[in-house]
């Protein structure tokens, strides 16, 4: 089994998908024709983010539980470039005792992600 997709509100669609298009470097794909607003974004073949847009933010934001969810990359001086042109800071981790490097972003509505990519020796 794996994690198929996450699946994000919000009250601004086109700046979340202009985001994840621009900056991540996912791609805008089909999405079924369901009665409300929203688009899928794609890794490849597999829509993995999936925007669902919404009138408002949820009253009470203290019952979200998911503090972050991750990606994984094999271009990490392309992700790099996208941050750069488009103004967008991130936080450079390595993971101690392994070849992971993590890069920490926000995104348009403050969602916490960390796109990870390997360097081949431990850190």
């Amino acid at each position: 089994m794996r994690l198929d997709h996450v699946n994000l509100r919000t009250t601004r669609l086109e700046a979340m998908v202009a985001w994840y298009r621009d900056v991540v470097g996912l791609s805008e794909g089909w999405r079924p024709p369901f009665a409300f607003p929203g688009a899928w974004l794609y890794a490849g073949e597999h829509a993995i983010v999936h925007v669902i847009a919404v009138e408002a933010d949820p009253a009470d934001a203290t019952d979200l539980k998911l503090e972050h969810f991750a990606l994984s990359t094999d271009d990490p001086e392309g992700l790099r470039r996208r941050m750069a042109t488009h103004g967008v800071e991130g936080v450079e981790r390595a993971v101690p005792g392994s070849d992971i490097v993590q890069i920490n972003l926000r995104d348009p509505d403050g969602n916490h992600l960390h796109i990870d990519f390997r360097t081949g020796s431990a850190v």
